[in-house]
């Protein structure tokens, strides 16, 4: 191929390219894949959504769709529609000639974490603002930074206090790196830092003999000694209630036997 011919050849795919990449913009200013001649005509939403409102989601998504097939920015109606509550991920799409499809993977609520948000099953935390909080969660708290840790003590603990028929509704983990827990019949849980799941698995196996021995109320429990748990009795009141007021306290001189249940609190040893 001679230079001439070359050179015409490489200036006609120059000339090429830019007619390709100048082309839509011509096309758009002129009106000729605007939204009235390109109108997207259907929403295609992931079906069987459980807690995102549809009806939200499409008023969401109805000014990018104005915009016409070719004209819709999918980047900003993805972002606009990751903010709607309960959403985990979403992907948007067109397909030919006018379908916009929507894609949504609903976070599912397994705990939830302080004050103001929920923890999904996935491990992730998002705000509970303008979402109806399902009943019965499980209650965590902990630096954002200790959730894996959270929810693993959480999971270990739940396990240990089946036998005896309790669960465990609340678990936190305090900003001096303190565990503490709550279960379903309302015993408050001391754990301290040190060795928190062999401190429960030595609790929780005992739990049920206390219980049983004893007609007054258990209220707390403290397991940060060296040798024994601290705990505080108190008189049950009408219906099963708490009478209130401070209650007898006892101790159990060995984590894995009931035996030598005194009052009042006899030394378990140093608290750690």
């Amino acid at each position: 191929m001679n230079g001439p011919l070359r050179r015409i050849l490489q200036v006609g795919a120059w000339a090429l390219a830019l007619a390709v990449v100048a082309l839509p913009v011509v096309a758009l200013v002129n009106g000729w894949i605007g939204a009235e001649r390109w109108p997207l005509r259907t929403l295609r939403v992931t079906e069987g959504l459980e807690r995102v409102d549809v009806a939200r989601l499409r008023q969401v998504v109805a000014p990018h769709a104005a915009s016409g097939f070719f004209a819709i920015r999918l980047d900003q109606v993805q972002a606009d529609v990751a903010r709607l509550p309960w959403v985990e991920r979403v992907e948007v799409r067109k397909l030919w000639p006018d379908v916009l499809e929507v894609r949504i993977s609903e976070h599912r609520p397994f705990a939830r974490w302080g004050a103001d948000r929920l923890l999904s099953e996935q491990g992730r935390l998002f705000p509970v603002e303008g979402i109806e909080v399902p009943e019965g969660l499980p209650e965590l708290d902990g630096p954002d930074a200790r959730v894996a840790d959270v929810v693993a003590l959480y999971n270990q603990a739940r396990e240990m206090f089946v036998p005896g028929g309790l669960s465990v509704r609340r678990l936190v983990l305090d900003r001096r790196d303190s565990w503490s827990l709550v279960l379903d019949n309302g015993i408050e849980v001391t754990i301290g830092k040190q060795e928190a799941r062999l401190r429960l698995q030595r609790f929780a196996r005992v739990l049920p003999q206390l219980l049983a021995r004893s007609a007054q109320v258990l209220r707390r429990a403290d397991l940060r000694y060296t040798n024994g748990f601290a705990l505080e009795w108190g008189e049950p009141g009408p219906a099963g209630g708490d009478a209130g007021g401070g209650g007898a306290l006892a101790s159990l001189t060995r984590h894995d036997a009931p035996t030598g249940l005194r009052s009042p609190l006899v030394n378990p040893g140093s608290r750690t």
